[in-house]
């Protein structure tokens, strides 16, 4: 035998298996295409290991090349996503009432669900009238930014918050709040007025408001949000319209979720 320490088999697979999907993880909604080099920083792995993985995700159809040395997920990833039961429940459910707060708001609207502590974007409605937003179907922004994160962070575990609080509060604009007692105490009203806002704290010239939608048991499984220029939102006429619809959201799904 030579001097290296053999693994067991399934300890091995899944080390590659990690591997691979540290791969898949260094692709972001803001950068969707990446180099080789790229994807080896950021995945911590030797330039031959990330080419050979890559290799072998391309051919099991996860990811595409989409030029030469650059690399972007592949439509498989997408179909698998659209078979998570929940994420497919839920956008079934909420899709109507997202058209409805649309035609109240003519802006953004947005379900999103809770990823750790980031709120992840999973439907959107939007229009031409509607004010332009980075924030795509499948971005995840930060909790303390977000009005729909702000939604999870006050209804969910408190552990959520101390994770949050740990990595970090970055600061995205000057009205983003990057205190933890400041964002403890907005969380607070979050909870007395029932739907969380946004002014200016994630975007310049964006701000939004947003309810929560339960599930079995009163647990908060997803947000409903209306997401609009910040010199023109109406909070109040907008939070009566969200709370609303997250109401009759919840209603919809009955225990089902």
């Amino acid at each position: 035998m030579d001097g290296e320490t053999k693994q067991p088999a399934q300890t091995r697979s899944r080390s590659v298996l990690a591997r691979g999907l540290s791969i898949l993880d260094a692709f972001t909604s803001d950068e969707p295409e990446l180099t080789l080099a790229e994807i080896a920083a950021r995945s911590g792995l030797p330039k031959p290991t990330a080419h050979r993985l890559l290799g072998d995700l391309v051919e099991w159809g996860a990811i595409e090349r989409s030029g030469p040395g650059h690399y972007r997920l592949a439509t498989k990833l997408f179909r698998l996503g659209q078979l998570v039961p929940l994420h497919r429940v839920l956008r079934e459910t909420a899709l109507p009432h997202l058209e409805r707060l649309h035609a109240v708001s003519r802006e953004n609207v947005h379900l999103a669900v809770p990823d750790s502590f980031y709120s992840l974007f999973v439907e959107r409605v939007t229009g031409r009238d509607a004010v332009p937003l980075r924030t795509r179907v499948g971005a995840r922004l930060l909790s303390h930014c977000t009005a729909t994160g702000k939604v999870f962070l006050a209804w969910g575990e408190r552990e959520r918050f101390r994770q949050l609080v740990n990595a970090g509060l970055p600061r995205f604009t000057p009205r983003t709040i990057v205190l933890p007692g400041l964002l403890h105490q907005d969380l607070a009203r979050t909870m007395e007025r029932g739907v969380a806002t946004t002014y200016e704290e994630a975007e310049a010239g964006v701000a939004a408001v947003a309810a929560p939608v339960r599930g079995r048991g009163g647990r908060v499984v997803a947000a409903l949000s209306v997401t609009g220029r910040a010199q023109t939102m109406d909070f109040d006429r907008f939070g009566h319209a969200v709370k609303a619809a997250a109401s009759a959201m919840s209603t919809a799904l009955g225990d089902g979720v």
